[in-house]
């Protein structure tokens, strides 16, 4: 595992467990649903967690396509899928997601590593 990626774990669990202790309800309903929606189903958890990334690469949120660049890569997309999938959301987003796009593919590599 990357030094990028284990910071970026880590930094994601202390942050989470800073919003949950602060015992709020709606908070931990959305968290939960957020949970709640990626695991398997009428679609298997891989599909969702490449949708999540092409959604968030399209909202251009550049935590959101961290972590699902790194879910995918845990759930064993390779390379061609996850070209295909970076496309989709090049063009659905536009060139302002190029960026995102970017920073995407050198997580991605760097996992590679």
């Amino acid at each position: 595992m990357s030094e990028r990626v284990q910071q970026f774990k880590e930094e994601r669990e202390k942050l989470n467990a800073i919003v949950l202790a602060r015992e709020d309800l709606n908070v931990k309903r959305f968290f939960g649903i957020d949970t709640a929606v990626y695991r398997e189903g009428a679609l298997d958890a891989r599909t969702k967690e490449l949708l999540g990334l092409v959604g968030s690469l399209v909202l251009r949120c550049d935590d959101c396509v961290a972590y699902h660049t790194i879910r995918v890569k845990e759930l064993g997309v390779g390379d061609q899928e996850f070209d295909e999938v970076m496309s989709i959301g090049l063009v659905m987003g536009g060139s302002i997601t190029i960026p995102h796009l970017r920073r995407a593919y050198r997580l991605w590599e760097e996992m590679k590593a």
